[in-house]
């Protein structure tokens, strides 16, 4: 049997939330320090509004992009 191959993944990092700023943002910080340190690419990220719309705006153009394996949402 061989092993598995490890494979780094490009992950898009959103946090919903109507206070956070980049400056705030911890929980958004420790999803980006976790994925690294596994060892994946924190390719994108950003703070959407908690409104529906604006969240499927976003996460819709990260998962029409070839570039983005993953999306993690926190808020």
């Amino acid at each position: 049997m061989s092993e598995a191959v490890f494979i780094p993944l490009n992950i898009a990092i959103l946090t919903v939330s109507d206070t956070r700023t980049p400056e705030t943002d911890k929980s958004g910080d420790t999803l980006q320090a976790c994925a690294e340190q596994a060892g994946h690419v924190a390719a994108v990220r950003a703070i959407a509004k908690d409104d529906i719309y604006q969240i499927r705006s976003v996460v819709s153009q990260w998962i029409a992009s070839d570039a983005i394996h993953a999306v993690l949402i926190t808020g």
